[in-house]
């Protein structure tokens, strides 16, 4: 989950709900990004955190009591293999994307963790192996991936709220076009992106949101019952071309 500390207490956001902010960007990308397997594409987007569900796990809180936060854990077989096991469960393709956004997000974690060096090369073989099998070239694939890892970098910058005031431009990532964006705040409650990679002048994005008021919890069900009682804030945002 992504947890923000806020006056008025933590902000959740689920996995869940952010990859769904991921393929909603994703389906505003400029049409000639679109491939045969435009709705795998965008279904990979949409689940690759589709393993994470909070209220089936137990390590959700920190050692002082509080929410954790999807940056303060490491590689976890668990979740890897979950992923992976629900992604070849509906299509190869999805499958190989994932399993390159394991490879991205893991990857740092190989030189202290050797179960994550395992599950990486094995899943190096794996992806060969479906590349082969659905006659994908790896810069056909690296292209989508660059789309996927694009749109939940963009998600991941507005869940956490990290769009900068006063216009003020924070890096995006590099995107399938081979072009550096930025993300800026134009408004209350709109953004800009430069160079702009969508289809239309403007569209809408919203993502939902629990405030939980309580600031420690003695265990992870004590959090999963507030959690469960915290009111839903859907949060939009208009992101609209600069001319």
């Amino acid at each position: 989950m992504i947890v923000n500390y806020t006056e008025t207490g933590w902000e959740v956001i689920t996995q869940r709900a952010h990859g769904l902010l991921a393929a909603e960007i994703a389906a505003q990308w400029k049409h000639s990004i679109r491939t045969e397997r435009w709705t795998e594409t965008l279904l990979a987007i949409a689940e690759h955190d589709d393993a994470q569900v909070e209220l089936e796990r137990d390590n959700l809180l920190t050692q002082q009591g509080g929410p954790l936060d999807f940056k303060m854990k490491a590689f976890e077989k668990r979740h890897c293999t979950q992923t992976m096991d629900f992604a070849l469960s509906k299509s190869r393709y999805i499958a190989l994307l994932s399993s390159m956004h394991l490879d991205f997000v893991y990857s740092k974690d190989c030189p202290h963790d050797k179960k994550a060096t395992i599950f990486l090369k094995n899943q190096a073989e794996l992806r060969r192996q479906l590349r082969k099998e659905l006659g994908i070239t790896i810069k056909e694939a690296e292209r989508d991936y660059r789309l996927m890892e694009w749109c939940d970098a963009l998600s991941l910058l507005l869940c956490q709220h990290e769009n900068q005031p006063e216009a003020r431009a924070v890096e995006v990532s590099e995107g399938p076009d081979k072009k550096n964006h930025r993300l800026s705040q134009t408004g209350e409650d709109s953004l800009t992106v430069d160079p702009w990679p969508f289809e239309s002048d403007s569209f809408k994005v919203y993502f939902e949101t629990r405030l939980i008021p309580q600031l420690t919890f003695k265990d992870s069900e004590e959090f999963r019952a507030e959690f469960r009682k915290a009111p839903v804030i859907e949060k939009r945002w208009s992101i609209k071309k600069n001319v």
